[in-house]
């Protein structure tokens, strides 16, 4: 147990962080899902820029990290192009 306020009060502010990472991580996920679910071209456009704004996000503030969303951009694009 923590012996400090200021180690319980970090206790309790690491676990509202790491909630949030992985509530805004799994969001990121789904995104992705629907976007590579999409069957036309034209709507898979249509949803790129908010899913590479989330990316970019997310590893701004290193919930990903920064190779990562680089190549999940990068794949994304490649699959939008396919279609």
């Amino acid at each position: 147990m923590a012996n400090h306020k200021s180690a319980l009060k970090r206790i309790r502010r690491n676990e509202a962080v790491r909630l949030r990472n992985r509530y805004q991580h799994k969001t990121m996920r789904s995104a992705l899902k629907k976007l590579r679910g999409e069957a036309k071209k034209k709507d898979a456009e249509a949803l790129l820029p908010s899913v590479v704004s989330m990316i970019d996000r997310l590893a701004k503030r290193n919930v990903i990290h920064s190779n990562k969303a680089a190549n999940l951009k990068s794949k994304l694009a490649k699959h939008i192009a396919s279609l």
